[in-house]
C-alpha cells in the first residue's frame, strides 16, 4: 500500500442519520521475475458506541 486517504461524512435525513466514508488508496506491485499483485481490498469495521446516562 502506497498511499491511504479517509473522508467520512455524517449526514442527517428526517429522523434517520447516515455515515459515508470515502476510502481513496493506491498500490504498486513490481517484480524482475514472477508474479506480483497490487490489491486495493480494504477491511473496515464501524462500532456503534453506548449512549451515555
Amino acid at each position: 500500500m502506497v498511499h491511504t486517504k479517509t473522508k467520512s461524512y455524517t449526514y442527517k435525513v428526517g429522523k434517520n442519520k447516515f455515515l459515508v466514508f470515502q476510502i481513496f488508496q493506491s498500490a504498486i506491485a513490481k517484480t524482475h521475475a514472477g508474479n506480483a499483485l497490487a490489491s486495493n481490498a480494504v477491511h473496515v469495521k464501524v462500532f456503534k458506541k453506548g449512549k451515555k446516562r
